[in-house]
């Protein structure tokens, strides 16, 4: 229980950032949710859409402090490397018999 006027202003700040971090890092997790999807299913250009999708909002989360920003660059550094091997794979013919 907050003792001052103060206190009781950052009770009030603190649980209206709270919503909207977990707003923020909730859309974070539904947008590579997605992308995951569209990797395992082989949707190569969908799969781009959404990680230029993903990539935004992630330097945007850093941006604004909801997550720090060597976490988002290490999170797009990963979500290419896979687009990038799903896109090879997908180039890659098949295998002669």
């Amino acid at each position: 229980m907050p003792n001052t006027k103060s206190a009781e202003r950052r009770v009030r700040n603190s649980a209206r950032k709270s919503l909207q971090n977990q707003s923020v890092k909730t859309r974070l997790h539904h947008l590579e949710r997605k992308y995951a999807g569209l990797i395992a299913t082989g949707k190569k250009e969908e799969a781009g859409a959404a990680y230029r999708d993903l990539s935004s909002a992630l330097d945007k989360a850093a941006k604004s402090g909801v997550i720090h920003w060597r976490r988002a660059d290490r999170h797009k550094s990963r979500l290419s490397l896979r687009l990038n091997a799903a896109a090879k794979a997908a180039a890659k013919p098949a295998a002669k018999p």
